[in-house]
């Protein structure tokens, strides 16, 4: 089955052979990933990206998405979700989202708007009760992104990256979550 989400401005749909060498370059840029704890060092780690996110679709119905703009540009960059189940995550398991878009394309609105078409998809279609998104405290942009979808963080939530070593600048995150909402009777 083929899964393509559209939104006003946008589609977000499942990666094409095409993909590769743009999202390699959006992921070779250190402003883009400069709050990663590990960014993409090279093509074919862009790569294996993108292939582990075709398999997270095929085994889960979803994963990250390719986001176009249609008539305007190709690949602007990747929104979407993925299990989270790393040991030592507190909130684990749970569904994560995330965006990562070109710098060209930031402070428009595009990542809401994705992140919108996105969970709508997660609590319609997949019937998710719970989705978290998780960054460094000074990744005011994301935080924002987070804020502005109705997520909501509480303090206590907050966590040390058991992966990075104490100290690290990238180790302490914020923890943002969002649950479906029930009609009322």
């Amino acid at each position: 089955m083929t899964i393509a989400l559209r939104s006003p401005r946008l589609v977000l749909r499942e990666w094409r052979d095409e993909d590769y060498e743009p999202f390699a370059a959006l992921s070779a840029d250190p402003h883009v990933m400069r709050f990663y704890s590990r960014p993409l060092a090279d093509r074919a780690a862009s790569d294996a990206w993108i292939h582990r996110m075709r398999q997270h679709n095929d085994e889960h119905g979803f994963a990250y998405w390719a986001v176009e703009l249609p008539e305007a540009a190709g690949l602007i960059g990747a929104v979407g979700m993925s299990r989270v189940s790393s040991p030592g995550l507190p909130f684990a398991p749970a569904v994560e989202i995330g965006w990562r878009l070109a710098p060209a394309y930031w402070r428009r609105g595009y990542a809401v708007e994705a992140a919108r078409a996105v969970l709508d998809d997660a609590f319609g279609r997949l019937g998710l009760e719970e989705i978290v998104a998780f960054t460094v405290p000074a990744n005011e942009g994301s935080r924002r992104v987070m804020e502005r979808l109705g997520m909501t963080r509480n303090n206590s939530d907050d966590f040390d990256r058991p992966s990075l070593p104490e100290g690290h600048a990238l180790r302490r995150h914020v923890l943002y979550r969002i649950r479906r909402r029930r009609p009322h009777p």
